[in-house]
């Protein structure tokens, strides 16, 4: 069952995967989403909860509020939380726009969204992978609809920076931290986005736009 850690208060949680560890194999295997999903991932919930716990006032917030509004935090925990509140967020999101393999592409509104904004799907492909095989050290790369609108845009993160959720909604992303698929590719980031579409999941994918697109 799909998650989504968003709404989450202290002390968060991690949740299980919506899929068995071995499901997206063979293009991401199965020790990798294990240690990804249950050290990585657990690592990051974790040290939020450090973070946050002596900190009373801050446990009704959420972790969207959290991370939108680092700028009021004590300075003494910002970086922590900017950090593992959004390794949390996004991993979250990550484990969600994955699944087994299905569809190849996405239909409905996303599809024509795409379209308008890249052309085919193959430039939109070629586009989002060009710009996550570059992306300089740790980072994700995600596609974004700007809320109340269907403008796409592919945007770029740094460390585990976030989709600006006042202003956009995340309709995919892609992890291209290291740990993600050093275990099978190695260097060979590209190799890894190639087999990553295989198991993006369109239907989640679709329903993010169509949340995103309606936001105002």
């Amino acid at each position: 069952m799909a998650t989504d850690v968003s709404n989450q208060k202290f002390p968060f949680s991690l949740p299980d995967l919506p899929y068995a560890y071995e499901a997206l194999e063979p293009s991401i295997d199965k020790q990798t989403m294990q240690i990804h999903h249950d050290k990585h991932h657990k690592t990051y919930v974790d040290k939020l909860n450090e973070a946050v716990e002596k900190e009373q006032g801050l446990h009704s917030m959420t972790l969207t509020e959290l991370l939108r509004d680092l700028a009021k935090l004590p300075e003494s925990i910002r970086t922590a939380v900017k950090n593992n509140g959004g390794g949390h967020l996004n991993h979250d999101f990550f484990w969600n726009i994955m699944g087994p393999p299905s569809k190849a592409e996405p239909g409905g509104a996303l599809a024509a969204a795409i379209a308008k904004s890249f052309g085919t799907f193959a430039d939109f492909k070629k586009r989002f992978g060009d710009t996550s095989g570059k992306h300089f050290a740790s980072g994700w790369v995600a596609l974004a609809v700007a809320n109340g609108t269907q403008m796409l845009e592919i945007v770029e993160l740094s460390g585990h920076e976030v989709v600006d959720s006042r202003a956009k909604t995340g309709v995919l992303i892609l992890d291209v931290w290291e740990h993600a698929y050093y275990l099978k590719y190695q260097n060979r980031r590209p190799d890894f986005i190639a087999a990553w579409w295989n198991v993006v999941n369109w239907a989640s994918a679709e329903r993010r736009f169509e949340r995103g697109s309606a936001a105002r």
